[in-house]
């Protein structure tokens, strides 16, 4: 190896785009560091091994590659679904330029992971729906609450210059009806109380919600306790954070209600630690991941984007105020809530970071 083939090895080594070299029948002849990272192979290892070995896209995919090897035609894919040989999914854009070295044709793959752009940005737009339904409802709130006020009052007048004593039935549904409503705006707006921060073992919240939703389904809910014992304690408030697991673990066991009678319901709840992980602008060391997972029949498409909301629910005597009031704790707690659904599995997901401070922004 010359020198200058030295320094070019280096420069390919040090950068930090994954970057594969194939030759002219899809074999791998060179990956660099940040390729191995992202695809979690050896590189020394896998050469020599077709690409399909090392990862897996749609076979229309395949054949580009195979044609910009025949036509010497460079091109770029964006958004690409890729799985490596872990089984882990990702999206990356990738460009592919076509190489003549002495009559042989090699092809340079430049790959991108996008997985974590993307996640920034839908956290970026799930943040700012979140304040700007908190405004509405504040406005909201102050609105119905003033007429409320005035109606209960008038009502108390009224009942004290009733001259019969059956007609206070009457007024009393205004005053109940008047009470009932101005509950339900309270708990639209959430509690107003600043978290009591302490540290706490994560698993003590997930054991205790367990125990609730065991003693509410009698038995009719499987839950699966999938923990990482080496999880350090978190800086939460512990009643607050028990809260917010039950809302979401009591709207899975309600979904689980409408299972057939053969098919037993089943929540899984797993822990896990997640490295260098970004929660809006801010990148944390070490966050903690709670996954809490259902086999209900999934959440409808049309409500999935919207599911934190207030006042939106997929069962017709629901309030839908379960999930918003969780995700304002979680906001509350610095951490991030996402759900992914499909028929036969809902997954929510919640970061909660393991320092107390930021360790760096996120640059856009």
């Amino acid at each position: 190896m010359t020198l200058q083939d030295a320094l070019h090895r280096l420069l390919l080594d040090n950068l930090t785009t994954a970057t594969i070299l194939l030759d002219a029948e899809l074999r791998l002849q060179y990956m660099n560091p940040a390729a191995e990272m992202l695809l979690a192979v050896s590189g020394q290892r896998s050469h020599g091994q077709f690409i399909s070995e090392l990862f897996t896209e749609s076979p229309e995919a395949l054949n580009a590659l195979k044609q910009a090897v025949e036509q010497a035609h460079p091109f770029t894919k964006r958004e690409a679904q890729l799985t490596s040989l872990a089984g882990q999914s990702m999206t990356v854009d990738y460009a592919v330029t076509p190489i003549i070295n002495r009559g042989t044709t090699l092809l340079l793959l430049e790959v991108l992971p996008r997985d974590r752009l993307l996640r920034i940005t839908k956290e970026e737009a799930q943040l700012t729906n979140q304040e700007t339904t908190r405004l509405l409802v504040r406005g909201l709130a102050h609105e119905i609450k003033n007429p409320l006020g005035g109606l209960r009052g008038a009502a108390q007048l009224l009942e004290r210059e009733l001259p019969d004593e059956s007609l206070k039935d009457y007024t009393n549904v205004i005053i109940e009806e008047a009470d009932r409503l101005r509950n339900l705006v309270d708990r639209m707006l959430g509690s107003n109380k600043l978290p009591s921060l302490s540290m706490t073992n994560v698993h003590e919240v997930l054991e205790r919600v367990c125990n609730l939703i065991e003693a509410e389904s009698q038995g009719s809910i499987t839950l699966v306790r999938d923990y990482d014992p080496s999880i350090p304690d978190v800086l939460i408030d512990r009643e607050q954070m028990i809260q917010a697991v039950l809302n979401i673990m009591r709207n899975a066991m309600q979904a689980m209600t409408s299972l057939a009678e053969h098919r037993m319901g089943r929540i899984t709840l797993r822990s896990r630690t997640v490295r260098q992980f970004t929660i809006g602008y801010v990148r944390h060391r070490l966050v903690a991941k709670l996954d809490i997972i259902d086999n209900g029949p999934g959440i409808p498409a049309e409500l999935l984007d919207t599911i934190f909301y207030p006042m939106v629910s997929g069962r017709p005597d629901g309030t839908g105020l379960g999930l918003s009031i969780a995700q304002q704790i979680i906001t509350q707690h610095q951490g991030m809530i996402e759900c992914e659904s499909q028929p036969g599995q809902t997954a929510f997901t919640i970061y909660l970071p393991l320092e107390q401070g930021a360790t760096s922004h996120e640059s856009k």
